[in-house]
């Protein structure tokens, strides 16, 4: 069958622009739902869980792929971005850190120890069951995905852990928390030091050394003003009297309608651009006769995983390893509890049977095992390096071992 290259380059060319789809309205439905919660009084735990390190987008790929009858691409892009995610993103975090040796704390051993237990039990109802107890194991991690929730929830209320960093977006939250008094204050404080600024420009020194008594600033009718009087019997005496400028007008705090329409963009853009990645991956590879689960393991999982890595090098670079570990430890958790129980509840099991390959399953597990290991006992910039050649190898090996499209029923 000849390959239609129009057709190639159109998908090529959706399947780039629904990755920054993707990522503007991931932040937008994560950063109003916050300000929704904070409104409506819920707990800024439960806030915090549900909107650092969950993979909303992976879900919106898996109930599209799920929707386009092509479950073996969303089970291929499970297992690829939890591989991604820790010797992609994670050893990033490690390779651009500033110190040496990264020491983790009790909170990133915890989440850690937590997608060990859950990792090791995916991979062995994959590699054993298959589709034979699919309903209920996608009961099972679906569940598991509500326990992890509230069990979180309640050792952060105990104090025993503390709440994962919210870095998954950034894009909104200046304008969403425009309802603090802290801008009012730094505004404030700007004004006064460029008032100061112009007062020491403006002075003059007179000719024994002494500065001579400066013109007071005007830059508003209640602005600051500065005077230096000289004691010429008794040397120099130096009196300020500075008066607080006004604070500027605060910005009007948005209506809780506002945000649920924001939210609603958000939720209908992440839907639009699942569904359009899904699709473009799956006629790319209907096109040149490739697996729909080795393009969900390799190409689909590196592009939707992009915010995790630049989430990685920005907190290896700024030493903050905990952030670095909760981004990674609560998207895999993330994926391999409510994203798989999803697909298992609601998916063809019968195209899941044999779709994902015994090397695939080792590899998840493998990388779980590693970056347990590398948070209990201390992680190395050379052990990132080692991470991302393996991911590398990884990557080609699939290439290298590639399977043809999976017949679909």
């Amino acid at each position: 069958m000849a390959v239609n290259y129009d057709d190639i380059i159109f998908n090529v060319c959706a399947f780039i622009t629904a990755l920054f789809l993707l990522d503007f309205g991931a932040d937008k439905f994560v950063d109003h739902t916050a300000v929704i919660a904070r409104k409506l009084g819920i707990s800024a735990t439960l806030i915090g869980l549900l909107t650092a390190g969950a993979e909303w987008e992976e879900l919106v790929v898996v109930i599209a792929s799920i929707a386009q009858n092509n479950s073996a691409l969303a089970l291929g892009n499970i297992l690829g971005s939890s591989i991604s995610n820790i010797l992609g993103a994670f050893s990033l975090g490690l390779l651009f850190s500033r110190d040496e040796v990264i020491c983790f704390d009790r909170s990133s051993k915890i989440y850690v120890g937590v997608l060990s237990i859950i990792t090791t039990f995916f991979c062995f109802f994959l590699a054993v069951y298959r589709v034979e107890l699919g309903r209920v194991g996608g009961t099972l991690f679906c569940f598991a995905f509500f326990v992890y929730i509230a069990s979180i929830a309640w050792g952060i209320y105990r104090g025993i852990m503390a709440p994962p960093e919210d870095s998954d977006s950034d894009s909104d939250s200046d304008s969403d928390s425009s309802d603090s008094d802290s801008d009012d204050d730094e505004e404030a404080a700007k004004h006064l030091k460029k008032s100061m600024e112009g007062y020491r420009s403006s002075s003059s020194i007179d000719d024994g050394g002494l500065p001579v008594e400066a013109i007071p600033l005007r830059t508003h009718k209640k602005s600051s003003s500065i005077s230096h009087k000289i004691n010429r019997t008794g040397g120099h005496r130096k009196s300020a009297s500075i008066s607080r400028m006004p604070a500027p007008a605060r910005k009007p705090s948005r209506s809780i309608f506002y945000h649920f329409g924001q939210l609603l963009l958000g939720f209908l853009t992440v839907s639009i651009s699942g569904y359009v990645l899904s699709h473009s991956v799956g006629t790319i590879g209907d096109a040149y006769n490739v697996s729909d689960t080795l393009l969900g393991v390799t190409v689909l999982s590196f592009a939707t995983t992009l915010p995790e890595k630049f989430v990685a090098v920005v907190g290896g670079r700024k030493g903050q390893g905990g952030i670095v570990v909760a981004n990674t430890a609560g998207s895999n958790i993330f994926l391999l509890t409510l994203c798989a129980g999803v697909l298992l509840l609601a998916g063809d099991l019968k195209q899941l049977v044999n779709s994902v390959t015994s090397f695939e399953i080792i590899m998840t597990w493998v990388s779980s095992a590693l970056f347990t290991v590398i948070v209990f006992y201390g992680g190395k910039r050379w052990m990132g390096t080692a991470l991302l050649v393996l991911y590398v190898v990884f990557i080609l090996l699939e290439f290298a071992l590639g399977r043809g499209e999976e017949p679909k029923p």
